[in-house]
């Protein structure tokens, strides 16, 4: 994976960082606690182009995070967001490499007991496979089109993520061939924004 940095500036990033603050707060944390990041919440630590208000995110512990903790943010349109830790998600629900969590990267909150992870961009880009929505095409898409990620990349991920998956993998495979044609696309268009000096 080429070298990039978070983005930790927008409004979005930062309401994240609060959001956590919050959260170790109100737990009274005396130990470490992992988290690892998934959705468009880490599409948007990625590439900055993603909006979105729900915290996808999977805990190393057995944690309660109190329903009204919400962080209020301001969007560069004047908007107002409200971002919340979406309670139904579920990595058991997507299409998942098996070393997803060892293979996550560290983005630093300057938290004390919360150590936040977030999905490589392969593994993300995978983890949008089983739904596949217009959301998610999009992200595919965004993660590609950053040159985080590739076709190749994508489908060998998704390939060996099958091997775990546990039913009818049909829809699955056809799910990755519009996602790889998602990803060439975005890569082609990548490299006619190269050559053209774009």
């Amino acid at each position: 994976m080429p070298e990039f940095a978070f983005q930790l500036a927008s409004p979005i990033a930062r309401g994240l960082q609060e959001f956590f603050r919050r959260l170790e707060d109100r737990l009274e944390l005396d130990r470490t606690l992992t988290v690892v990041l998934a959705g468009g919440m880490a599409v948007h630590l990625y590439t900055a182009k993603r909006v979105t208000t729900d915290i996808d995110a999977e805990f190393s512990a057995r944690v309660v995070v109190p329903s009204d903790l919400l962080v209020d943010v301001t969007l560069p349109d004047g908007e107002t967001e409200t971002l919340y830790f979406d309670s139904n998600f579920s990595t058991t629900l997507a299409l998942m490499h098996e070393d997803y969590v060892q293979d996550s990267l560290p983005v630093d909150f300057g938290l004390r007991h919360i150590r936040v992870r977030v999905l490589s961009p392969v593994d993300l880009a995978v983890s949008k496979i089983a739904r596949l929505a217009d959301p998610d095409k999009e992200d595919i898409r965004d993660l590609v089109l950053a040159g985080l990620t590739g076709a190749a990349e994508i489908e060998a991920r998704a390939e060996q993520a099958l091997k775990a998956y546990v039913g009818n993998t049909s829809s699955l495979r056809f799910n990755i061939r519009d996602a790889l044609e998602i990803a060439r696309e975005a890569a082609r268009e990548r490299a006619a924004g190269a050559g053209s000096g774009i």
